[in-house]
């Protein structure tokens, strides 16, 4: 099985498995209410903030979902600086672990995962781009920019992977702050 298949099954798996787990929590009564869904949550444990940490890695490994989904989830059942430590570490394990899956895999990995005329409209201008760098940490700071996208295209570039990292680290937590202020407050 080839590494592309392999990954859609595991993913098909997980997801079957987290819809499951869900759709039982509903059927139960569950999410009634947002404290209903916080002391489901807590029930999980010691898991609860690691469920959501591997989630929001996933996320970003698997761009199916929009980041600030799990953000909402994240502040909502832990709170603001729960919900943002949760999302924090997930979104960057899983930033930093798409750029080295691009830098091992290449070109087709990224056509594969997103729409090919994406990728070259910015593979000219990134590769010729003094300013590329400013651009994706500034653009990592921000909310709703295409965060997912530009941490694979960034493995294509010859940037280094502690570059890429410090990008992240420093540059992802004012948006996960925002987020997790703002949904912590509905």
């Amino acid at each position: 099985m080839n590494w592309k298949k392999g990954l859609t099954v595991a993913t098909l798996l997980i997801c079957l498995g987290v819809a499951g787990v869900i759709l039982k929590a509903y059927m139960d009564g569950r999410f009634a209410s947002v404290e209903a869904l916080q002391e489901y949550i807590r029930g999980f444990g010691a898991l609860a903030p690691l469920l959501l940490i591997v989630i929001q890695a996933l996320q970003v490994i698997v761009p199916v979902l929009p980041g600030f989904l799990g953000c909402a989830a994240g502040a909502a059942l832990f709170g603001s600086v729960g919900g943002f430590w949760c999302n924090y570490i997930g979104i960057c394990a899983g930033s930093i672990l798409a750029f080295l899956l691009a830098k091992k895999y290449g070109v087709r990995l990224v056509e594969a995962l997103f729409p090919k005329e994406q990728y070259e409209k910015y593979s000219g201008w990134a590769a010729g781009s003094r300013s590329y760098i400013a651009f994706l940490f500034l653009g990592m700071a921000l909310p709703l920019f295409p965060d997912d996208f530009f941490c694979y295209f960034s493995g294509l570039t010859k940037m280094k992977a502690d570059r890429f990292a410090a990008i992240i680290l420093l540059g992802k937590p004012w948006c996960i702050l925002a987020y997790s202020v703002a949904f912590a407050a509905i």
